[in-house]
């Protein structure tokens, strides 16, 4: 696995933590479809949270939200309705929505942690 696949698993086991740490049950990671990959998806009793982490070692390349475009965002919400068809009892009576995690910093584990909630449709 190459050294930033290792830093982005990091950063989304960390972004599970944060989650957890704020009352969310974490109900898959990593989840996979024909149209992309769900890095989190997490609940609590009035929502279910689809979440984008990014986990950058600094800022060289831009802040890790940068990385979240129209585009980005469009696609995440398509994986969503993916995600919700197959697991609607889940949904069933909470709001749906998108947030994103970014991690700033050399070890995810002491990175500065932002989180961005609701993250607009484009």
């Amino acid at each position: 696995m190459a050294d930033k696949d290792v830093v982005g698993r990091a950063g989304e086991e960390r972004a599970a933590r944060y989650f957890q740490q704020h009352g969310f049950d974490v109900l898959a990671r990593n989840w996979r479809c024909r149209s992309g990959e769900i890095d989190l998806v997490v609940a609590d009793e009035g929502a279910v949270v689809i979440v984008e982490v990014k986990t950058r070692r600094g800022e060289a390349f831009g802040h890790p939200f940068e990385a979240i475009d129209a585009r980005k965002r469009a696609r995440l919400w398509r994986l969503a309705a993916a995600w919700v068809t197959e697991h609607r009892d889940s949904v069933r009576g909470r709001r749906l929505r998108i947030d994103a995690i970014g991690l700033t910093g050399e070890d995810p584990d002491t990175a500065v942690l932002e989180h961005l909630v609701d993250v607009e449709v484009p």
